[in-house]
C-alpha cells in the first residue's frame, strides 16, 4: 500500500517536468529574431525619405527650356525631325523607380551641344539611417569629388550663387588717379594678367569658377570645365548638382563651337544650367 502511495506523486512530478519543458520550447519559438541593421524595439524607425516616385526623365525639360539650351533644336526645319530631337533618349537603367535620366545632343550653324538630366532616389537601408540622411552622404561624396575651388577674395565679397559682382583684392591699397607714376598701367596690365592666370586653366573668370549654390534645393553646386575635345575647338561643360530631400539631381550642359576660334561663353551656359535646375526644383515642390 505504501508503494501505491508514491506513485501519483511521481506521476505530478513527471507531469510538472514536461509542461516546464514545453513552456521553454513555446518561448523560443516566438522569440525575435533580430537581422543586421535593425533597431531595437525601443527606438524608432528613420523617417522615410519625402520622395517616393521620380519624373519621367525625358518629359522634365519643357520644350522653351530645350530651345534655350539646345539652339538647334529650332533651326531643325522638317517637323518630324524637330519632334524626335525634343523627345531624347532615355539613359538605361535597371530600376527606374530609383533611378531616371535622358539625354539630348543637338548641332546648330554655331556649336553643338549636349544636355544630360540625371535623377536619383536615395533609399537607405538601415532602418538607423533616414533616406535623407542617405542622400546627404552621397552628395557630400559628389561635392567633395567636384574638388571646389577655396573661394577667392572677389567670390567673398559677392553670394556664392550670383557670380556677377567683382571686388577689389584684399590688402589692395586705393591710389588717386592724380598720384599714379607712370608705371601704374604696366602694374594694372600686369595684375590683370595674373587674375585670368589665378581664374584657373579652365579660363573661366574669378567670379564664374566653380561654387556651391545656396539657394537652390537643400544644398548645390556648380561646375565649370574648358577642356580642349580637338585641336580646332575648346568644349565647354557646366555641370550643376543639387539635393530635395532624398532626390539628387544632376545637369550636364556641354558645348562645342563649330569654328576653330571658338569659346563657349561661361556666364550664358552657367545661367542656362541653372535656370533649368531651379525649374526642376520648382517642379519637385510644387
Amino acid at each position: 500500500m505504501q508503494r501505491k502511495a508514491y506513485v501519483p506523486g511521481i506521476a505530478a512530478l513527471l507531469a510538472a517536468l514536461l509542461a516546464g519543458c514545453t513552456g521553454g520550447s513555446a518561448n523560443n519559438g516566438t522569440a525575435a529574431d533580430p537581422k543586421p541593421g535593425d533597431v531595437s524595439a525601443n527606438t524608432p524607425a528613420a523617417q522615410p525619405g519625402k520622395y517616393r516616385t521620380l519624373p519621367e526623365a525625358c518629359a522634365a525639360v519643357s520644350h522653351d527650356s530645350l530651345d534655350s539650351l539646345l539652339p538647334g533644336i529650332k533651326q531643325i526645319t522638317d517637323q518630324d525631325q524637330r519632334d524626335k530631337a525634343y523627345e531624347g533618349q532615355a539613359t538605361l537603367t535597371y530600376d527606374t523607380d530609383r533611378r531616371v535620366g535622358c539625354g539630348w545632343k543637338v548641332d546648330s550653324t554655331d556649336a553643338t551641344d549636349h544636355l544630360n538630366v540625371d535623377f536619383e532616389r536615395v533609399v537607405s537601408y538601415d532602418n538607423a539611417v533616414s533616406d535623407d540622411s542617405r542622400a546627404q552622404d552621397i552628395y557630400a561624396t559628389e561635392e567633395t569629388a567636384a574638388n571646389l575651388p577655396e573661394p577667392s577674395a572677389s567670390a567673398s565679397a559677392t553670394p556664392s550663387d550670383t557670380g556677377s559682382a567683382t571686388a577689389t583684392p584684399s590688402g589692395t591699397p586705393s591710389t588717386p588717379a592724380s598720384s599714379a607714376t607712370p608705371s601704374t598701367p604696366a602694374s594694372s596690365a600686369t595684375s590683370s594678367a595674373s587674375a585670368s592666370t589665378s581664374a584657373g586653366a579652365s579660363g573661366t573668370p574669378a567670379d564664374l569658377q566653380p561654387r556651391k549654390l545656396s539657394s537652390l534645393g537643400d544644398e548645390a553646386f556648380l561646375d565649370d570645365k574648358l577642356n580642349s575635345a580637338s585641336s580646332t575647338a575648346q568644349q565647354r561643360t557646366v555641370t550643376v548638382v543639387f539635393r530635395t530631400s532624398n532626390v539628387i539631381v544632376r545637369i550636364e550642359y556641354a558645348e562645342q563651337p563649330t569654328a576653330s576660334t571658338g569659346t563657349p561663353d561661361s556666364k550664358e551656359m552657367q545661367d542656362k544650367a541653372r535656370n533649368l535646375a531651379q525649374k526642376l526644383v520648382d517642379r519637385f515642390n510644387g
